[in-house]
C-alpha cells in the first residue's frame, strides 16, 4: 500500500474511533470530570475544512507521557491546550502558551495574520528569558490568550486510549509519530491540500506551513505502518466518556 492508501486507512480508523466514543467532542465542552482514559493519543479536526469525502481533516496530532517516568495524564495535556475556565480567578478563558506548544503556535499565527507584533513582542519568549516584569507581560498577553482559547476550544477532536508505560518507545509515541509523518505534506505528494483560510498558513514555522499540521516534530519523517496497526487495536480499548 502507498501513502495515499494509508491516509484513507487512517481516516477509516478514525471513523471507527468516532463511533466508539459517540462522535468528536469540542474541547470547549469538556472538563476533567469526564471519564477520560489515563493515557492516550488525540487528534484535532479542522471545523471549517473537510476532505473530498466530507470527513473533517486532521489538523494536529498529540499525545503525552513520552518521557520516562512522566505522570502526565491525557486530560492534563488537553487542559494545557484548553487554558483557564470561566470561573478562574486568574485570567478566565485565557491560558498559558508557555505551557502548550499548540497555544504558542496558534498565537504566533494570529500575530502574523493580523500584524500584532507591536502588541505582543514577548509572545513565545521563555519566562526565564523575559527582561520585563512577568506579571505585566502576562496582563498584556491576556487578550491574545483569550483568542487562542476561543480558536482551540472550537476544534472538534477524537481520542483513543493507549495505556502503556511512559517513555519515548511507548505505543503512544509510535502512534503519534506515525500519524504526523503520514499526514504531513512536507516534501511529498500534497494530500488534502489545506484551504486558503487555514490559520496555519500564517505560521512562523516553515514546518507547519509545509506540513499542513499544527505539528513541527516528525513532519519530515518516514511513517511506520505499525503505528496504524496499533491505532486500530486501540479502538477496541476506547470507551465513551
Amino acid at each position: 500500500m502507498g501513502r495515499r492508501d494509508d491516509v484513507e486507512r487512517l481516516y477509516d480508523i478514525l471513523e471507527r474511533v468516532s463511533d466508539a466514543v459517540g462522535g468528536p467532542r469540542r474541547l470547549g465542552d469538556c472538563d476533567g470530570y469526564l471519564d477520560w482514559p489515563e493515557r492516550g493519543v488525540y487528534v484535532f479536526l479542522e471545523p471549517g475544512a473537510r476532505r473530498r469525502d466530507g470527513r473533517r481533516r486532521v489538523t494536529r496530532v498529540g499525545t503525552h507521557a513520552v518521557s520516562t517516568g512522566s505522570g502526565t495524564t491525557l486530560w492534563n495535556r488537553l487542559k494545557q491546550h484548553y487554558g483557564t475556565g470561566a470561573g478562574s480567578s486568574d485570567h478566565p478563558h485565557g491560558g498559558n502558551h508557555r505551557g502548550s506548544v499548540y497555544r504558542l503556535r496558534v498565537g504566533e499565527a494570529l500575530i502574523e495574520r493580523y500584524g500584532l507584533h507591536d502588541r505582543y513582542p514577548d509572545w513565545g519568549t521563555r519566562t526565564a528569558s523575559l527582561d520585563r516584569d512577568r506579571t505585566t507581560v502576562r496582563e498584556e498577553e491576556y487578550p491574545l490568550e483569550r483568542r487562542v482559547s476561543a480558536y482551540i476550544r472550537d476544534q472538534p477532536f477524537l481520542w483513543v486510549a493507549v495505556d502503556d508505560e511512559p517513555g519515548p518507545d511507548s505505543d503512544r509515541a509510535l502512534v503519534e509519530r506515525t500519524l504526523i509523518a503520514l499526514l504531513s505534506n512536507t516534501d511529498r505528494e500534497q494530500i488534502d491540500r489545506r484551504p486558503a483560510h487555514w490559520l496555519g498558513h500564517h505560521s512562523r514555522s516553515p514546518a507547519i506551513r509545509a506540513s499542513g499540521l499544527w505539528n513541527v516534530d516528525h513532519v519530515g519523517d518516514d511513517y511506520d505502518p505499525a503505528g496504524l496497526d496499533r491505532l486500530a487495536a486501540a479502538v477496541e480499548e476506547t470507551e465513551p466518556l
